[in-house]
């Protein structure tokens, strides 16, 4: 039996345990300092048109957590959909590593939006009051819509305006790419990280990373380490998720030359 439920349930792709077992054949540096991770680092900041630096982790939890982390203290609010991930499907853990208050916001299709952001900026350098500290936007939603290039943008200008930082959870950005007919770097473009998962369709054990921005990537490698998340044979994770982004950008490619096709 076969269905859209979940790729969390389907087996590895054959090509993923191909690389593993590539990967395994001799000695190696542990923690990122090797050939693979180096690669698949390249690769990944070819996606991004932002000076960022890819960190391999777990899974998606793993990077939302400390995506937030970094950029929150314990006494910001942190906005999200109220059918985010972060608020619905963590289990609470952005909370327990962040100390912040997840204010959620209730949407008509799962997309945050200036507007509905406006009533929450109240309270800045008040000291009673929890502070504005982080928008998180989850691309596509947990509903299957998606935040256009431009939507994006006005999300980031307003989160900055008021001192605010964006966070994307990318977990299904090329599904996004793919619906919109863009490149993934214009639908990342502004955002202050993205969580750019490689796990989803062919279930390569890499999970997720962490894709910051310079200013606190030294700080994200430390973070990483405390929270758990920092693998001894880091190159197994790159070396699947290598094959994963590879196949990933490839579909992406087709899709789009099937959609010029298809409208001509």
């Amino acid at each position: 039996m076969r269905s859209f439920a979940s790729d969390n349930n389907s087996s590895v792709h054959p090509q993923v345990m191909e690389a593993l077992m590539a990967a395994n054949t001799n000695h190696a540096f542990g923690y990122g300092d090797d050939p693979w991770t180096e690669e698949a680092t390249r690769k990944v900041k070819e996606q991004f048109t932002h000076p960022c630096e890819p960190l391999f982790v777990f899974n998606g939890t793993g990077s939302n957590t400390m995506a937030l982390q970094l950029m929150t203290r314990p006494y910001h609010v942190i906005f999200c959909a109220d059918t985010a991930h972060i608020a619905v499907d963590e289990c609470g853990a952005p909370s327990k590593a962040t100390g912040c208050f997840m204010r959620t916001i209730s949407t008509p299709d799962g997309k945050l939006t200036p507007e509905l952001l406006k009533p929450y900026m109240i309270n800045f350098g008040v000291e009673h009051h929890s502070q504005p500290g982080a928008v998180y936007i989850s691309q596509c939603t947990e509903l299957g819509t998606v935040y256009t290039p431009a939507e994006v943008r006005a999300l980031t200008t307003f989160a900055h305006e008021h001192g605010l930082l964006l966070h994307m959870d990318g977990a299904r950005i090329f599904n996004a790419a793919t619906a919109l007919g863009v490149d993934v770097k214009e639908i990342a473009a502004c955002t202050d990280s993205v969580m750019f998962c490689l796990s989803k369709g062919l279930c390569a054990p890499v999970g997720s990373m962490l894709v910051g921005s310079k200013e606190y990537i030294e700080r994200a490698r430390r973070n990483r380490k405390m929270l758990g998340g920092g693998m001894r044979q880091c190159g197994f994770l790159a070396a699947a998720g290598l094959v994963a982004l590879d196949v990933m950008t490839k579909r992406l490619g087709e899709d789009h030359e099937n959609a010029r096709y298809m409208a001509q």
